[in-house]
Formats: C-alpha cells, sequence, structure tokens
C-alpha cells in the first residue's frame, strides 16, 4: 500500500511540474527566430531577444485562465491528498482529491483544444513543447483523477 500511495504522489508531482512548465514556457508555438507562449510573443532580431505582451484577444485569456484554473486544482488536489491521507478513516476513498484532478484535466483540456483551434496558422510555425507538455499533462491528470476515485485508505 504504501508503494501505491507513493507513486500516486510521485505521479501527481510529475503532473504538476508539468503544468507549471507548460503554463510559464515560452514555447507554445515556434517557428524561425519566434516564439510564442501564453505571455508574450518573441523575436530574435539583429542579435537581440525582444518580446511584446500577447494579444489581449478573448482566446488567449481564456487559455491564459485555463491553465491558471489547472495549476490551482492540480495544486488544490495534492493539498487535499495529503490532508485526506492523514484525516480520512479507513476504507474512505479520496473523492474530493479525485474530483479537484480530474477539473484538473477538463481545465489543462479546454486550454490546449482552445489554442489548437484559435492559434493563427504560419506555414513557418509549430507546436512546440509547452503545448505538447499540456497535452501530455492532460491524460496522465484525467488516470491520476481516476486512480484517486479506485483508490481507498488501509490501516
Amino acid at each position: 500500500m504504501l508503494l501505491i500511495l507513493l507513486g500516486v504522489l510521485i505521479m501527481h508531482l510529475v503532473i504538476l511540474i508539468l503544468l507549471i512548465v507548460s503554463t510559464a514556457a515560452s514555447a507554445w508555438s515556434v517557428g524561425g527566430e519566434r516564439s510564442t507562449d501564453l505571455w508574450y510573443n518573441c523575436m530574435t532580431t539583429n542579435g537581440g531577444y525582444h518580446c511584446k505582451p500577447a494579444s489581449n484577444e478573448d482566446w488567449i485569456q481564456a487559455v491564459q485562465a485555463l491553465m491558471i484554473l489547472s495549476l490551482l486544482f492540480c495544486f488544490f488536489s495534492l493539498i487535499a491528498f495529503v490532508f485526506q491521507l492523514f484525516r480520512l478513516v479507513k476504507g474512505g476513498r479520496f473523492f474530493f482529491t479525485a474530483i479537484f484532478q480530474i477539473l484538473a484535466s477538463v481545465f489543462v483540456m479546454c486550454a490546449a483544444i482552445i489554442y489548437t483551434v484559435m492559434s493563427p496558422e504560419d506555414d513557418k510555425t509549430q507546436f512546440g513543447y509547452a503545448y505538447v507538455l499540456a497535452w501530455v499533462a492532460f491524460p496522465l491528470c484525467l488516470i491520476s483523477g481516476l486512480i484517486y476515485i479506485v483508490l481507498r485508505k488501509k490501516e
């Protein structure tokens, strides 16, 4: 049982790190001398690296908000897991933690879908590693939430 709990905890921490990196990294779309993330559009010109704030369009603000919500819900589910680990009665299930983790997966999925559909198409740009990390975090987060539903506390 201890190994299962340790494995779930490590998986949760990996998901949290993936979400932090995908939200903060400047590589949602890259191409040539440009890189775009949720917060800035950056370009390398004349040996310098120049960044402008991301556009004020509604879709990018929705992606920003959803990624922050996914981070918060993943973090709060980690706190809830640790709390329930010590306070939950014997045989109890981690439903509260599971709900928060599944909501985090829904938020990151919605953010990635919106970015996929609404990002400007360009022949020179392609999706970067931060975008891929967001998509990798989605199924891991969902699987983690489902594991929390099945998991029971045993003494």
